[in-house]
């Protein structure tokens, strides 16, 4: 092929697939204007809960002011079918009602062609947190969306809040050195993490002209290494500095660095096979040269947790759930199990898979974690699960639509049949676990 020609099948490529968007976006509209909870309309309404289908349903504001509120249980549905995960599904959902019922103008240049639906994303997630008035402001403005560049979007933004908001505006701009933060991340494979921040223009200056100082300094000693990673280095004395000073803080705040790792026994470890543990540290992998590392730095104490057979049982007779058994459950799965859910087990609920009224133990056979968000909906929705063997989970929707989640990740079925469907909280204990 020619390339103008092969150009020419790309264009007409992109043309389909936005032409496939719009049409998902029609029937997100469409399925939106059925799922409207009843009764929770209005701002004064934000979170309040209906009886809908039989169930305590919430009234989800996912877009701006004057969009409807979605049902929450609903919109779980919708969002697994999207094969979405849930919060960046609800997002995208919310996106697409700010558009249709709040930016008209845009919401038609998208099914006329005229706008890409990724920008009119961009602009929806601009224009959500203005009221009505200051929405509808910035869609009068964009009669030709397809020319806006998001400096000018920005500038549209910025003028609407005046406009229509102008208490909004004063408050965020004195509320403004609140938003002030420093957040270390995980540790990644390589056992390094990432720093992010914002901070006072002073601090920020101070800081940075400490760490140039100290990462000078460390040249001078001898240090080869480049001037950014003596600059990481620097920060990492500052902090230890830092932590070898007696503050007052108390007992429990005793001086030094400290890791908690979960060193993972397999049988050839017990067996003296000569297998080697992998650490973890935050539920992170960390190779054993790693670790060695660590316990070179002066001032560094480590608690090593053994944690053997992570599928084991070992029930207790409590509801309350050990410290134990939170651990090996958070260990084994990681994750929230509901669809494509992705917040981290330590974050999440223990429900027990077959409830503990019915018999079911608190053993971490029977222990899995769930969010909040996602106990509610197993607990006073439709959805349901069955553990098919420790750590796989088969889920079913309202609607019929089966998910699998395990640790390679969610798996849609294409099978909608009832008759192999859980009951609420029945737990099907795989046979080699008997």
């Amino acid at each position: 092929m020619t390339s103008s020609a092969l150009l020419a099948g790309l264009r007409a490529g992109v043309r389909v697939r936005e032409e496939s968007v719009v049409a998902e976006w029609a029937g997100i509209v469409e399925w939106a204007a059925g799922n409207v909870v009843a009764g929770s309309a209005g701002a004064g309404a934000v979170g309040a809960a209906t009886i809908r289908d039989g169930f305590v349903d919430t009234g989800l504001p996912i877009a701006g002011e004057g969009a409807p509120l979605v049902s929450e249980f609903a919109l779980m549905e919708l969002v697994a079918v999207l094969g979405r995960s849930p919060d960046g599904g609800r997002m995208y959902v919310g996106r697409v009602l700010e558009c249709a019922w709040r930016l008209p103008q845009v919401y038609a240049s998208v099914v006329a062609g005229r706008l890409a639906p990724w920008r009119a994303e961009r602009i929806a997630e601009a224009t959500r947190p203005l009221c009505p008035a200051a929405a509808a402001f910035v869609d009068r403005q964009l009669f030709n969306a397809t020319g806006v560049g998001w400096a000018q979007l920005e500038r549209l933004i910025a003028e609407a809040v005046i406009r229509f908001d102008p208490e909004r505006y004063e408050a965020e701009r004195a509320a403004a050195s609140d938003h002030r933060y420093v957040e270390v991340g995980a540790p990644d494979d390589n056992g390094l993490v990432s720093i992010d921040g914002l901070l006072d223009a002073a601090d920020g200056s101070d800081l940075d002209d400490a760490i140039s100082r100290r990462a000078t300094l460390l040249g001078r000693l001898g240090n080869e290494a480049s001037l950014d990673v003596r600059r990481s280095q620097a920060l990492g004395d500052l902090a230890r500095n830092d932590l070898t000073l007696d503050l007052g803080a108390g007992a429990e705040a005793s001086p030094g660095r400290k890791a908690v790792l979960n060193v993972h026994i397999t049988d050839a470890t017990l067996l003296g096979t000569g297998a080697n543990p992998v650490g973890r540290w935050d539920q992170t992998p960390v190779s054993a040269e790693q670790i060695r590392e660590w316990l070179a730095q002066p001032g560094m104490s480590v608690l090593v947790r053994p944690v053997v057979d992570v599928a084991g049982h070992v029930p207790v007779t409590a509801y309350e759930i050990p410290d134990r058994h939170r651990q090996a459950v958070e260990l084994r799965d990681h994750t929230c199990r509901f669809p494509y859910c992705n917040r981290a087990a330590t974050r999440c609920d223990l429900d027990h898979a077959t409830p503990h009224g019915r018999g079911g133990p608190t053993c971490p056979c029977n222990l899995v974690p769930l969010c909040r968000r996602h106990h509610r909906a197993k607990t006073h929705s439709q959805w349901r699960y069955q553990v098919t063997k420790i750590g796989t989970y088969l889920w079913r929707s309202p609607s019929g639509f089966h998910f699998e989640v395990s640790h390679r990740g969610t798996h849609q079925h294409d099978r909608t049949d009832e008759a192999d469907d859980p009951e609420p909280g029945v737990y099907r204990q795989p046979a080699d676990a008997l």
